[in-house]
């Protein structure tokens, strides 16, 4: 199981590959969030987004042999980009499996760190069926894109600079939202904000629709998504919560939050207006809940982790041209 230890024994690994991402503030923000807000800026971290720590973190983890085989992961584009960046520095090969409906942004730039791509129709073909023959055929380590302790360390080491940021700002206490799709970065966070800063609470930010860590948080149970596709915040659209993510929420997360496409949107125009940064939907999620959902607050301050800036040309224009 993921714990403080292997978070900090990832810190250590990622140290001089990974960026230590700025926390931003913006009057403007404060005032439409009637609170003090900051953003942990985790799209300006390699790759676009927080996956290049998990990639990091696992793929500099495993034992050299079995490394140098290569790896092979599943995603939708921000874990592929990570573990196919992290296994380029380590001059290893990898194969990403990817749903052919992914931004063509996150395919080309996948490719262009040197994985070979899989593409695979998400609603009539069985990615793992794909990943366990080409794991199989050439000997590769599969790196999963949240339930993996390896990966979860990784995410959690955002935790850790969250805690010393905010202790520079003064702040003890605070709400802490995160994007969350199969939980892997809220999961890390959380465990590493209860080591290291006790008084903040991570909270799971999801679009509607597409809302199963909220819905297993009030049940206590895994939930899982009617539905596997259709939402632009595609980054954070898993079938359910991870088997080890999901009891480390159950313990340390506070209610999730659901924020609707169009606030996603507008908060990714407000991001770029204010904070000058490009944030994709679904890493725009949390922000859209510290600017959109104050009801659903209980402290005076948040923290608004925006995980991710892979956004296609397209939905980036549609943002500016409603809310821009």
């Amino acid at each position: 199981m993921a714990s403080i230890e292997m978070i900090v024994a990832a810190r250590a690994r990622l140290r001089g590959h990974a960026r230590r991402t700025p926390l931003l503030s913006s009057p403007f923000l404060n005032e439409i969030a009637g609170r003090r807000l900051f953003v942990k800026a985790e799209c300006l971290q390699h790759s676009g987004s927080f996956k290049f720590r998990g990639g990091w973190s696992a793929v500099s983890g495993l034992d050299p042999a079995v490394r140098s085989k290569g790896v092979i992961a599943f995603s939708s584009g921000n874990h592929a980009q990570g573990v196919a960046l992290a296994a380029k520095l380590h001059n290893i090969p990898s194969v990403i499996i990817m749903p052919s409906d992914a931004p063509k942004l996150k395919i080309a730039n996948t490719r262009a760190f040197g994985a070979e791509v899989v593409l695979y129709d998400r609603v009539n073909e069985d990615r793992d069926e794909i990943g366990a023959r080409l794991s199989a055929e050439r000997g590769l380590t599969l790196i999963k894109p949240f339930d993996e302790p390896l990966v979860i360390a990784g995410q959690g080491t955002t935790g850790l600079e969250i805690s010393e940021q905010a202790e520079e700002e003064g702040v003890t206490s605070a709400e802490v939202l995160v994007p969350c799709g199969g939980g892997g970065l809220t999961s890390g966070i959380a465990l590493a904000l209860e080591a290291s800063a006790p008084g903040f609470r991570v909270r799971p930010c999801e679009p509607k629709d597409f809302d199963d860590t909220t819905r297993s948080l009030a049940s206590g149970k895994i939930e899982r998504n009617a539905a596997v596709s259709g939402s632009i915040c595609d980054a954070i659209v898993t079938p359910q919560p991870g088997t080890i993510t999901f009891p480390i929420l159950k313990r340390l997360a506070g209610a999730g939050i659901v924020v609707t496409d169009e606030e996603a949107l507008r908060a990714m125009a407000l991001a770029f207006s204010r904070l000058k940064i490009v944030v994709e939907p679904g890493g725009a999620v949390a922000l859209a809940a510290a600017l959109f959902h104050g009801d659903a607050l209980e402290s005076n301050t948040i923290v608004a982790v925006t995980s991710g800036g892979n956004v296609d040309a397209d939905i980036f224009a549609t943002a500016l041209g409603r809310y821009g």
